[in-house]
């Protein structure tokens, strides 16, 4: 991040020596910080989180989050939930071991706060479901390409070549077309809408922890409201942070003027039907390869995902004709490699508008800055950017959402 106005993808970024909200005002130290958030999906939350948990403990603090669903409303309330730190092609993502690390010690944060920890997940609590993930090869070249990468995984999330032999006693009845697929075991398959709701709740925790300290007061205020414009908000924060994904673009100060691509995703809900017995093993990793398959039970399951480029189409439902194509996209896809996919029964299907940023020589990467330029000259106080996590946000909203050398890039 750059010291500018410019907005600039994260990986040139020179977080650590962002101007700070704090030199604005010379009042600004002897009165509550006042924070509006605008988003509650997985960057808008882990943002909150952390300014709550780094501000100064002697501050005031009230932080407004504006989200005219609630809490997972958007895309990252149905995104898939598969967390892992690689490309398709097996290769370390851009900062991947940090945000691997941030975001599996947010998901912690989430389980205690949902009186989880050390609870083994079942079907219709977990909020991290603990079993891997596993990647067939598709062809010759996918083959290739994965078994070179995945001897440069990082140690933390190991990437295993198996054959099919043992690839079966994990899933059985897969198909591995060229007896070789990856295992990832640290892998984990996350409840997006379950953990997105316990990380409000850790929030709440923190807020409530500090009525009952002699530091300062922190308030915490979910608002059911849509912000037509940035301007509607100028003059009652000290920050705006604007996490809206796709949506950020619609705002009139910033439409037309970030770099970001639209797509829209189906996800398909899949449930398996009283007369068929043999369930999907409660040990069994969730499946990637061109589709994806996100384990929520040994009879449910999502399958993922669509990609419609260009879309300005957020609603998150689906119509029957969207919901059939989705489905005759995915399912030959999926049955390549687990052909037991017939014997599923379509349930239902969401949507959600991702926000895709553009391709660097690091990859496709979120975007953090500061925008007063586009919102207007001499507006109070100061409004930041943090979107584009694209199919990616469950990686980098944890580590992103905090950063900056003394704990909180917007503080």
């Amino acid at each position: 991040m750059l010291l500018s106005d410019t907005l600039t993808p994260a990986c040139r970024g020179q977080l650590g020596n962002m101007i700070s909200p704090l030199s604005l005002s010379p009042s600004f130290s002897s009165r509550p910080l006042r924070y509006a958030v605008l988003g509650a999906g997985f960057a808008g939350l882990s943002v909150t989180w952390h300014l709550l948990k780094k501000s100064p403990k002697e501050k005031e603090m009230r932080i407004d989050i504006y989200d005219e669903v609630g809490i997972g409303g958007g895309a990252s309330g149905i995104s898939g939930g598969l967390l892992h730190p690689y490309s398709p092609k097996a290769k370390l993502l851009w900062r991947g071991a940090e945000c691997w690390k941030e975001s599996l010690m947010l998901l912690n944060v989430a389980e205690a706060a949902a009186g989880l920890s050390g609870v083994v997940d079942s079907d219709d609590s977990f909020i991290v479901r603990r079993r891997g993930i596993l990647r067939p090869a598709v062809n010759t070249k996918n083959l290739n390409v994965l078994t070179d990468n995945a001897q440069n995984c990082d140690a933390s999330c190991r990437i295993e070549t198996i054959d099919e032999d043992t690839a079966q006693k994990l899933v059985p009845n897969i198909h591995v077309p060229f007896n070789s697929a990856f295992y990832m075991p640290e892998a984990v398959n996350v409840h997006p809408l379950r953990y997105l709701q316990a990380l409000f709740l850790a929030c709440q925790d923190v807020v409530n922890e500090s009525s009952t300290s002699s530091h300062g007061q922190k308030e915490l205020y979910l608002l059911k409201k849509s912000v037509q414009s940035l301007l509607e908000l100028e003059g009652e924060y000290d920050a705006v942070i604007i996490c809206l994904g796709a949506k950020a673009d619609m705002l009139p100060e910033l439409s037309g003027r970030l770099p970001l691509r639209t797509c829209r995703g189906v996800i398909a809900h899949l449930q398996l039907p009283a007369n068929i017995r043999e369930e999907y093993p409660v040990y069994a990793p969730s499946i990637l390869s061109d589709a994806w398959l996100a384990v929520q039970g040994s009879r449910s399951l999502y399958m993922g995902s669509t990609w419609e480029w260009k879309s300005r189409n957020s609603n998150p439902n689906v119509s029957m004709d969207e919901a059939s194509r989705a489905l005759q996209e995915l399912l030959p896809k999926i049955s390549a490699f687990y052909p037991a996919i017939r014997d599923w029964t379509f349930t239902k299907a969401n949507a959600g508008l991702r926000a895709m940023p553009p391709l660097t020589a690091h990859g496709s990467l979120p975007l953090l800055g500061c925008v007063n330029n586009f919102v207007g000259e001499n507006v109070a106080g100061t409004y930041w950017l943090f979107g584009g996590l694209g199919s990616r946000g469950l990686l980098y909203h944890a580590w992103l959402g905090k950063f900056d050398g003394a704990g909180c890039y917007f503080l």
